[in-house]
């Protein structure tokens, strides 16, 4: 496995509530160095019948889930559950942000639920500042529909904030479904990047709801439309590529995560060896230019 390969990880939703050690044992498994991680399940659909589990709440668990990372090479990548709220201040989450430092998490990421936007700008900033007096980096996720919507206000978020461990998350999916370009991504100075999450969907939605879309029915690379190896070319080529796709009608029809993502984790690692060689050839160029 070459370095670019070696960037993937699994995103928490993707396997839809599989308990911490599980989780760990079933990213060595495919062979990932990463994991994204929240402190307890983010949904109620539970497809596999998992027994209910909570890292904020269970000592044993976060110990159990330490040691497991430690013997099989696994770390998290990505702290999940991190909401901005307009009727919450994002300091309320001082004590999960702990517990994502306890558990070696290497940065944490944010989604802004707030309607207006200088009071989102603010809480990114605080965020941020939390997250860094803690020793972690930090990510901000944009969506369609919300006030930080697209990369451009993500972006001027982050710039907001001038904390270099404050970063913008980009989804491949709601990178193009709000309408960005892979040359958008390209333009913009590398070190605003932390983060990528890897998917496929249509390029138009047939859902009803956009939100459920997101959270039950992604597709792995290769089966949507979305051009993801323009994407990956366009992006920092030293970020983690989480693969976030999760397939709630495949689960439900008793088919484990083990199955569902094997094929998607392969389909990844092929389309960043073919960036990185995309990257290889552009640097080729310029240092004969």
């Amino acid at each position: 496995m070459n370095k670019q390969q070696g960037r993937v990880g699994i995103e928490f939703i993707s396997v839809l509530g599989l308990p911490p050690v599980a989780f760990v044992e079933l990213a060595a498994e495919l062979e990932c160095g990463h994991i994204g991680m929240a402190l307890q399940p983010m949904f109620r659909e539970n497809p596999h019948g998992y027994p209910a589990w909570s890292l904020r709440s269970d000592s044993g668990l976060r110990r159990d889930t330490k040691a497991a990372m430690r013997n099989r090479g696994v770390s998290i990548s990505l702290g999940e559950g991190f909401l901005a709220r307009p009727d919450q201040d994002i300091g309320d989450s001082a004590a999960d942000l702990d517990l994502m430092r306890e558990l070696g998490a290497e940065r944490v990421n944010l989604v802004s639920l707030d309607p207006d936007l200088s009071r989102a700008f603010a809480q990114c900033a605080r965020f941020a500042e939390l997250a860094t007096a803690r020793g972690l980096m930090a990510t901000l996720e944009y969506l369609p529909g919300l006030a930080i919507g697209n990369l451009a206000t993500a972006v001027a978020a982050v710039r907001h904030a001038a904390n270099p461990d404050f970063r913008v998350l980009v989804d491949a999916m709601h990178f193009f479904r709000s309408g960005s370009v892979p040359a958008e991504l390209a333009a913009l100075d590398p070190g605003l990047i932390g983060y990528v999450q890897l998917c496929d969907v249509p390029l138009v939605s047939k859902h009803a709801s956009y939100a459920d879309e997101a959270r039950f029915d992604r597709l792995p690379p290769g089966r949507g439309e979305l051009p993801l190896l323009d994407l990956l070319a366009a992006a920092p080529p030293d970020v983690i590529v989480g693969l976030e796709t999760p397939m709630l009608r495949a689960a439900q029809e008793g088919i484990g995560p083990g199955q569902r993502l094997s094929g998607a984790v392969r389909a990844t690692r092929e389309l960043l060896a073919r960036a990185g060689a995309l990257h290889d050839g552009a640097r080729a160029r310029h240092r004969i230019t």
